[in-house]
């Protein structure tokens, strides 16, 4: 039996973020290991690398995962439901409002120069990650050029998943050989049939909450007509802007097709999928750390996770250098979080108010 204390470390660690965390998965991931690894010492990086390949490989909201597996490591199943809660429901709740005072006005206010002023600094954040997460994934020349290898790949248009499959397998590959060697314009909509689409994209839906537009786009907008391109847009957009899982985007869609009780039901719908995964595969995760075929995988899968965040920092860094404002809030950002240790949430306010205000 886990105690109280535990639950209540768990519970405010993940209100916070599910509260301030803006950025999406890479930064959520980035402050996760941040605030459970290197402050509170639940669990070893090593431990977090397989959390993150983990994640990775299921499909659903990948931060959204990572809280739920670190509740459970850090007060079992108790900690399991309460850290996946902790840090969707007060997401969901700021996008619901989001989405009246869109459904009421037709416009998100400032919500470009928001996003503008927090990406620099989000950049920095996933970058800081990046450097503690890499010194224990890359411990061997060759597991480095099998990252290597990988960021290759992702940069060439490979699907990450199976990037990250293919960087598992040549890991056990190569395993076995040392063994070997040594040895030898929206409608009401049913609630039921808006659970049932947000239920199948929780379930299939690879990649994080980037890859959540694609499968939006395709069954929302080209599939059901539930929702116009710019409407589907606007709703992603309120799911970045927002702290927490950029998954909560089903909230704000939920609510434009069937008011405060769509909602509801396309936010459970989303995340129950999340909740079953990972207390399925978590009691699993150290055994198969112990089996030295499955850890060489878990090997394998780890450096292209990170490999798969190196493309992300990439990406939302040539977005974010637009101007000399991206450019001066990042360098403010790398000397507070990179040089001084501040708290990466201090620097995320102040390029969101930056933001706002520049934009």
């Amino acid at each position: 039996m886990r105690s109280a204390q535990e639950l209540k470390e768990v519970a405010a660690l993940f209100l916070r973020l599910g509260t301030l965390a803006f950025g999406g998965p890479a930064a959520h991931i980035a402050l996760m290991q941040r605030e459970a690894v290197i402050k509170r010492g639940w669990l070893s990086r090593e431990e977090f690398l397989d959390l993150l390949g983990a994640v990775n490989l299921m499909p659903g909201p990948s931060s959204s995962q990572m809280a739920i597996f670190l509740g459970f490591r850090r007060a079992g199943w108790a900690g399991l439901l309460i850290a996946g809660l902790c840090f969707v429901i007060p997401a969901a709740s700021i996008t619901l409002v989001l989405a009246w005072l869109y459904q009421s006005y037709g416009t998100l206010p400032g919500a470009q120069g928001l996003l503008a002023g927090m990406r620099p600094v989000i950049v920095v954040i996933i970058l800081d990650a990046l450097i503690k997460l890499g010194r224990t994934a890359f411990r061997s020349y060759w597991l480095g050029a099998l990252g290597l290898g990988s960021l290759c790949a992702l940069f060439a248009g490979m699907n990450p998943l199976v990037v990250m499959l293919s960087s598992g397998a040549i890991a056990i590959l190569a395993q076995a050989v040392r063994a070997r060697a040594t040895a030898l314009s929206v409608a009401p909509v049913a609630l039921w049939s808006l659970f049932w689409v947000f239920l199948k994209l929780g379930a299939i839906v690879f990649g994080s909450g980037y890859v959540l537009l694609a499968f939006l786009r395709t069954d929302l907008v080209d599939n059901l007509h539930w929702l116009t391109e710019r409407q589907l847009l606007d709703a992603v957009a309120a799911g970045q802007i927002t702290p927490g899982p950029v998954f909560t985007t089903a909230t704000f869609i939920g609510y434009l097709l069937a008011g405060v009780p769509g909602s509801v039901v396309a936010t459970a719908a989303v995340f129950i999928p999340s909740f079953v995964l990972v207390a399925v595969s978590g009691p699993m995760l150290r055994k198969l750390r112990e089996s030295p075929v499955m850890g060489a995988f878990l090997d394998g899968v780890n450096v292209a996770a990170i490999a798969l965040m190196v493309q992300v920092c990439y990406q939302l860094g040539r977005s974010a250098m637009t101007d000399w404002v991206g450019y001066v809030l990042a360098l403010m950002a790398g000397v507070m979080v990179l040089y001084r240790g501040v708290n990466p949430l201090w620097p995320m306010a102040i390029g969101a108010v930056v933001g706002l205000l520049w934009g």
